[in-house]
């Protein structure tokens, strides 16, 4: 089916209109109740993405964070949507923070092909149309955005022995995306993660030159029948190799 957006574009709309459809509904709920503004976030945001996707790419697959994960047709489909309608829903719960994302990424063919990231609350998506410019890193020290809740004792070693400093932000598109717009140098996640959490942000570091893998270096696979995919390596192109050869060093039997 031919239309006038094509996938890169349709992500980017997708997930900015996304994201300021979550605006909207923030600001009518409030913060008194967290839990009903959160649960009706995920609730939206997921209705609005997957009713414009079966509109738009009738014949796609999706692959929803708040949708049927064991859905076998997805396994077999060529292009596969992979979404996340509320990436950082304790945050999007809390006044005044801005570090929660809408994840919208297009696999197709056993690739990430386009994809795009809404940070509603900064007032910017960074998508895989027109990737942004990698900042340059100078100087020794660097920084890794970790969990602002429970950063990991992993991460918490790995820089002590890389000499770097710690950064907690939310959600995990708002992490990869500090990375690609110079508010840290890398993101290190090894305590469990879904594929919904990384595609999008994953398809836009990789579109922009950025180093995106798991932690051992290996790619990051997407549209498994296991949509677990625990830990993720994203980084300045320069720095994965320090990065890598410092988990080498962490993991190695004692």
């Amino acid at each position: 089916m031919k239309t006038i957006r094509d996938d890169h574009a349709l992500a980017e709309d997708l997930a900015t209109e996304a994201g300021e459809r979550l605006l909207r509904l923030r600001a009518r709920y409030g913060f008194d109740d967290p839990k009903a503004l959160k649960d009706a976030g995920d609730r939206e945001s997921h209705r609005f993405l997957t009713e414009s996707l079966e509109r738009l790419r009738p014949s796609d697959s999706v692959l929803s964070e708040e949708g049927d994960r064991l859905d076998p047709a997805r396994l077999k489909a060529s292009r596969v949507w992979i979404v996340d309608p509320l990436d950082g829903t304790r945050e999007f719960g809390e006044a005044g923070r801005a570090d929660w994302a809408v994840h919208v990424a297009l696999w197709e063919d056993g690739r990430l092909a386009a994809g795009a990231v809404a940070l509603p609350a900064q007032g910017r998506t960074l998508g895989t149309g027109k990737p942004p410019v990698l900042p340059r890193h100078e100087g020794t020290r660097f920084r890794i955005a970790v969990s602002r809740t429970r950063p990991p004792e992993f991460v918490q070693k790995l820089a002590y022995l890389v000499g770097a400093d710690l950064v907690p932000i939310g959600s995990a598109g708002a992490k990869i995306s500090a990375v690609l717009t110079g508010d840290v140098e890398a993101y290190v996640h090894a305590g469990g993660q879904y594929e919904w959490d990384s595609a999008a942000p994953a398809a836009v570091a990789l579109a922009a030159g950025a180093h995106a893998s798991r932690i051992d270096g290996t790619p990051l696979t997407y549209n498994q029948a296991d949509p677990s995919l625990p830990d993720i390596l994203v980084s300045l192109p320069d720095l994965a190799p320090t990065l890598l050869a410092g988990i080498r060093d962490l993991r190695r039997p004692v």
